[in-house]
């Protein structure tokens, strides 16, 4: 199975997993476990730091890998090769070699807020399935939801009338995370993405400017300038020009008398580096009727600061502080097998047991709470608060239940769910998180499952 290239296909989801995952597997089929009901739930435990909520990413790639999920031939014939499973039992591999997704998949629509200990997602399946399922459902999930927060922390702070690219590519933590991270971003608000190959495949048209490289090697062989940007406009007549390599002000006034002679149409211009707020003003009196646009690692902070200081821009190219960053560590535990809830008691990582469903309170429009509940109890509507409950079923016996939508559709629930929270919660300084309120059935439950754990006694 030796691949230098490392390229990901849909036949390979299944081995796309920690070891574990498999060893564990092969023991529950020893201890005549596998078949046995199990739910797994998909929540953060603790918001990144500086972070009040995550908006919810990566539910269509998780269904891909759910419906393509099985073992080749060839994949089985490698893990026993390995040596590894060789005290596993037989029925094992006849299990794996006969694997489908057979369970149900609960989860919030995509672009929704969610808090600490909410689940984003359930699978209910047979244990030996739902466990291997955990390292690929983490990986997606987790990053597009890391991607889509920062969007739309940042599509909130330039507001609804900036144009913002995402410029991630090269920064991103790997050719597969730079598909994700476009997707996530236009799924979130920003407008569009430099990655060609993200672009095409969303149905979407990729977007960019140029590199100082351009212009600094037009510049070198054919003497200016000047002429590096008239030759890049006799291909692309129009395109944003790159204007910051050698001196920008300068630049900007060579392009203000081209522009007022008739000489040149121009859309736009970058401004890539030194003080983007000064500069942006000067550009800005020598062509006021040409789009500014920022780039230059740029985050929400950073923008919120040129805006502050009245800064003449009308877009901004975001990328390594968008791909990158503190991660969304979410965790995939189990809550229930056979009907039975477990809790895991570690300290700090202490987790509900049971199956739960998220029921959200508004008061006109806003966020007023949430109560993290059993999927056994009803929303209430108290007050003029009503609930609306987020986990919906979008999996039943291995089928999916709906069509995947469309990244316009993602991007309105994501704008609104934003619009939803309180301003304590949209502020960059000092932002004030949601606390889900915990039901009392919940809070039973959880009593009651901690005095029947069993602990290991030694003997």
């Amino acid at each position: 199975m030796e691949d230098p290239s490392l390229s990901i296909t849909q036949e390979d989801y299944s081995l796309l997993t920690d070891l574990y995952e498999l060893t564990m597997a092969a023991c529950y089929v020893g201890e005549g476990l596998d078949q046995r009901q199990a739910s797994f739930e998909l929540f953060v435990r603790r918001l990144p730091q500086g972070f009040s909520y995550l908006v919810a990413m990566g539910l269509a790639q998780a269904i891909d890998y759910l419906q393509n999920f099985r073992f080749s031939q060839a994949q089985l014939e490698t893990l026993q090769a390995s040596g590894i499973f060789k005290h596993a039992p037989e029925r094992f591999w006849s299990l794996l070699a006969e694997a489908r997704f057979s369970g149900d998949v609960w989860a919030v629509p995509e672009g929704s807020v969610v808090f600490a200990n909410e689940p984003m997602l359930r699978v209910e399946a047979p244990l030996w399935q739902a466990q291997i399922l955990e390292t690929y459902l983490l990986n997606t999930l987790n990053y597009q939801t890391l991607i889509a927060t920062r969007s739309a922390r940042i599509r909130d702070v330039a507001g609804a009338s900036a144009k913002i690219l995402e410029f991630g590519s090269r920064r991103a933590f790997s050719p597969q995370a730079s598909l994700w991270a476009a997707r996530a971003a236009l799924a979130a608000g920003l407008d569009s993405t430099s990655n060609v190959l993200a672009a095409f495949k969303l149905g979407r048209q990729p977007t960019g400017t140029m590199a100082h490289s351009l212009v600094m090697a037009l510049s070198a062989t054919e003497g200016t300038e000047g002429k590096a940007f008239a030759a890049f406009h006799r291909y692309f007549p129009g395109a944003p020009l790159l204007i910051d390599t050698f001196d920008t002000v300068n630049a900007a006034q060579y392009l203000a008398e081209k522009v007022n002679a008739g000489e040149m149409e121009l859309a736009g211009v970058r401004l890539d580096s030194g003080d983007i707020a000064t500069l942006s003003k000067a550009v800005r009196s020598l062509l006021p009727t040409v789009s500014i646009f920022a780039s230059g690692d740029l985050d929400e902070w950073e923008i919120a600061r040129l805006k502050q200081a009245d800064a003449c821009i009308d877009g901004y190219g975001v990328g390594t502080r968008l791909v990158t960053g503190t991660p969304v560590n979410g965790v995939y535990k189990l809550v229930d097998i056979d009907g039975i809830p477990v809790m895991k008691e570690s300290s700090g990582k202490m987790t509900y047991p049971g199956r739960k469903q998220i029921f959200r309170r508004f008061h006109q429009g806003k966020i007023v709470g949430d109560r993290l509940g059993l999927i056994t109890e009803s929303p209430a509507d108290n007050d003029g608060e009503s609930e609306i409950p987020l986990l919906q079923q979008v999996m039943h016996q291995g089928n999916r239940l709906h069509q995947d939508e469309s990244l316009e559709q993602i991007a309105q629930r994501t704008a609104a769910s934003i619009a939803s929270l309180p301003d304590s919660a949209r502020s960059l300084d000092q932002p004030a998180p949601l606390q889900p309120e915990i039901s009392a059935a919940l809070q039973s439950l959880t009593d009651q499952t901690r005095r029947r754990h069993p602990v290991a006694v030694a003997r």
